[in-house]
């Protein structure tokens, strides 16, 4: 008994130290104001909260620093240093993610359109290719695991329903 009681503590001891090592920031680790969306519903939710800062009056840069989002902080460097909104843009063109709001900016700013509405736009499109790619592939799973039961059920149906049927009508017609 005591033997079990004893393994059982050298067993648990190390799991405290190793939850509490779970909860510290690693070298790797971004901080935790400058977090990268994961999916397009974050990066819609990262858009509308830009828009709204945005919407209640903040300069560009200052409204992408409290947006965190990694990607535009050079470009919100270069806008706070006085860089021309062309040049500032420029390397937000070159990822995918961030290249619909990188034309939409340099827009607006040769125009002097509020970049708000058009973030709001790109949050809503973003949401809804989001859902529309959801559907399309719950309808491709759906095809997906309809053609296995297919293959499974087809042979059974012919031969627990047709072939009795067929059997029992051929000697009918023998006799």
């Amino acid at each position: 008994m005591t033997f079990l009681l004893l393994a059982l503590a050298v067993l648990i001891a190390p799991a405290p130290r190793r939850s509490i090592d779970r909860f510290k920031p690693r070298a790797h680790d971004p901080p935790r104001n400058e977090k990268k969306p994961d999916g397009p519903f974050e990066r819609a939710a990262s858009w509308d909260l830009l828009a709204a800062c945005l919407k209640a009056g903040l300069p560009v840069p200052t409204a992408i620093q409290a947006v965190g989002m990694r990607e535009l902080s050079q470009v919100a460097e270069l806008l706070k240093l006085g860089a021309d909104p062309v040049t500032a843009w420029a390397s937000a063109l070159d990822s995918p993610e961030t290249a619909l709001l990188a034309r939409a900016a340099r827009r607006t700013a040769r125009s002097g359109a509020a970049l708000a509405r058009q973030t709001a736009e790109l949050a809503e499109r973003t949401r809804a290719a989001a859902s529309d790619d959801a559907e399309a592939r719950a309808q491709k799973a759906a095809v997906a695991v309809a053609a296995p039961l297919a293959l499974c059920f087809l042979p059974a149906f012919l031969c627990l329903g047709v072939a009795p049927v067929v059997l029992g009508l051929a000697g009918q017609f023998l006799r």
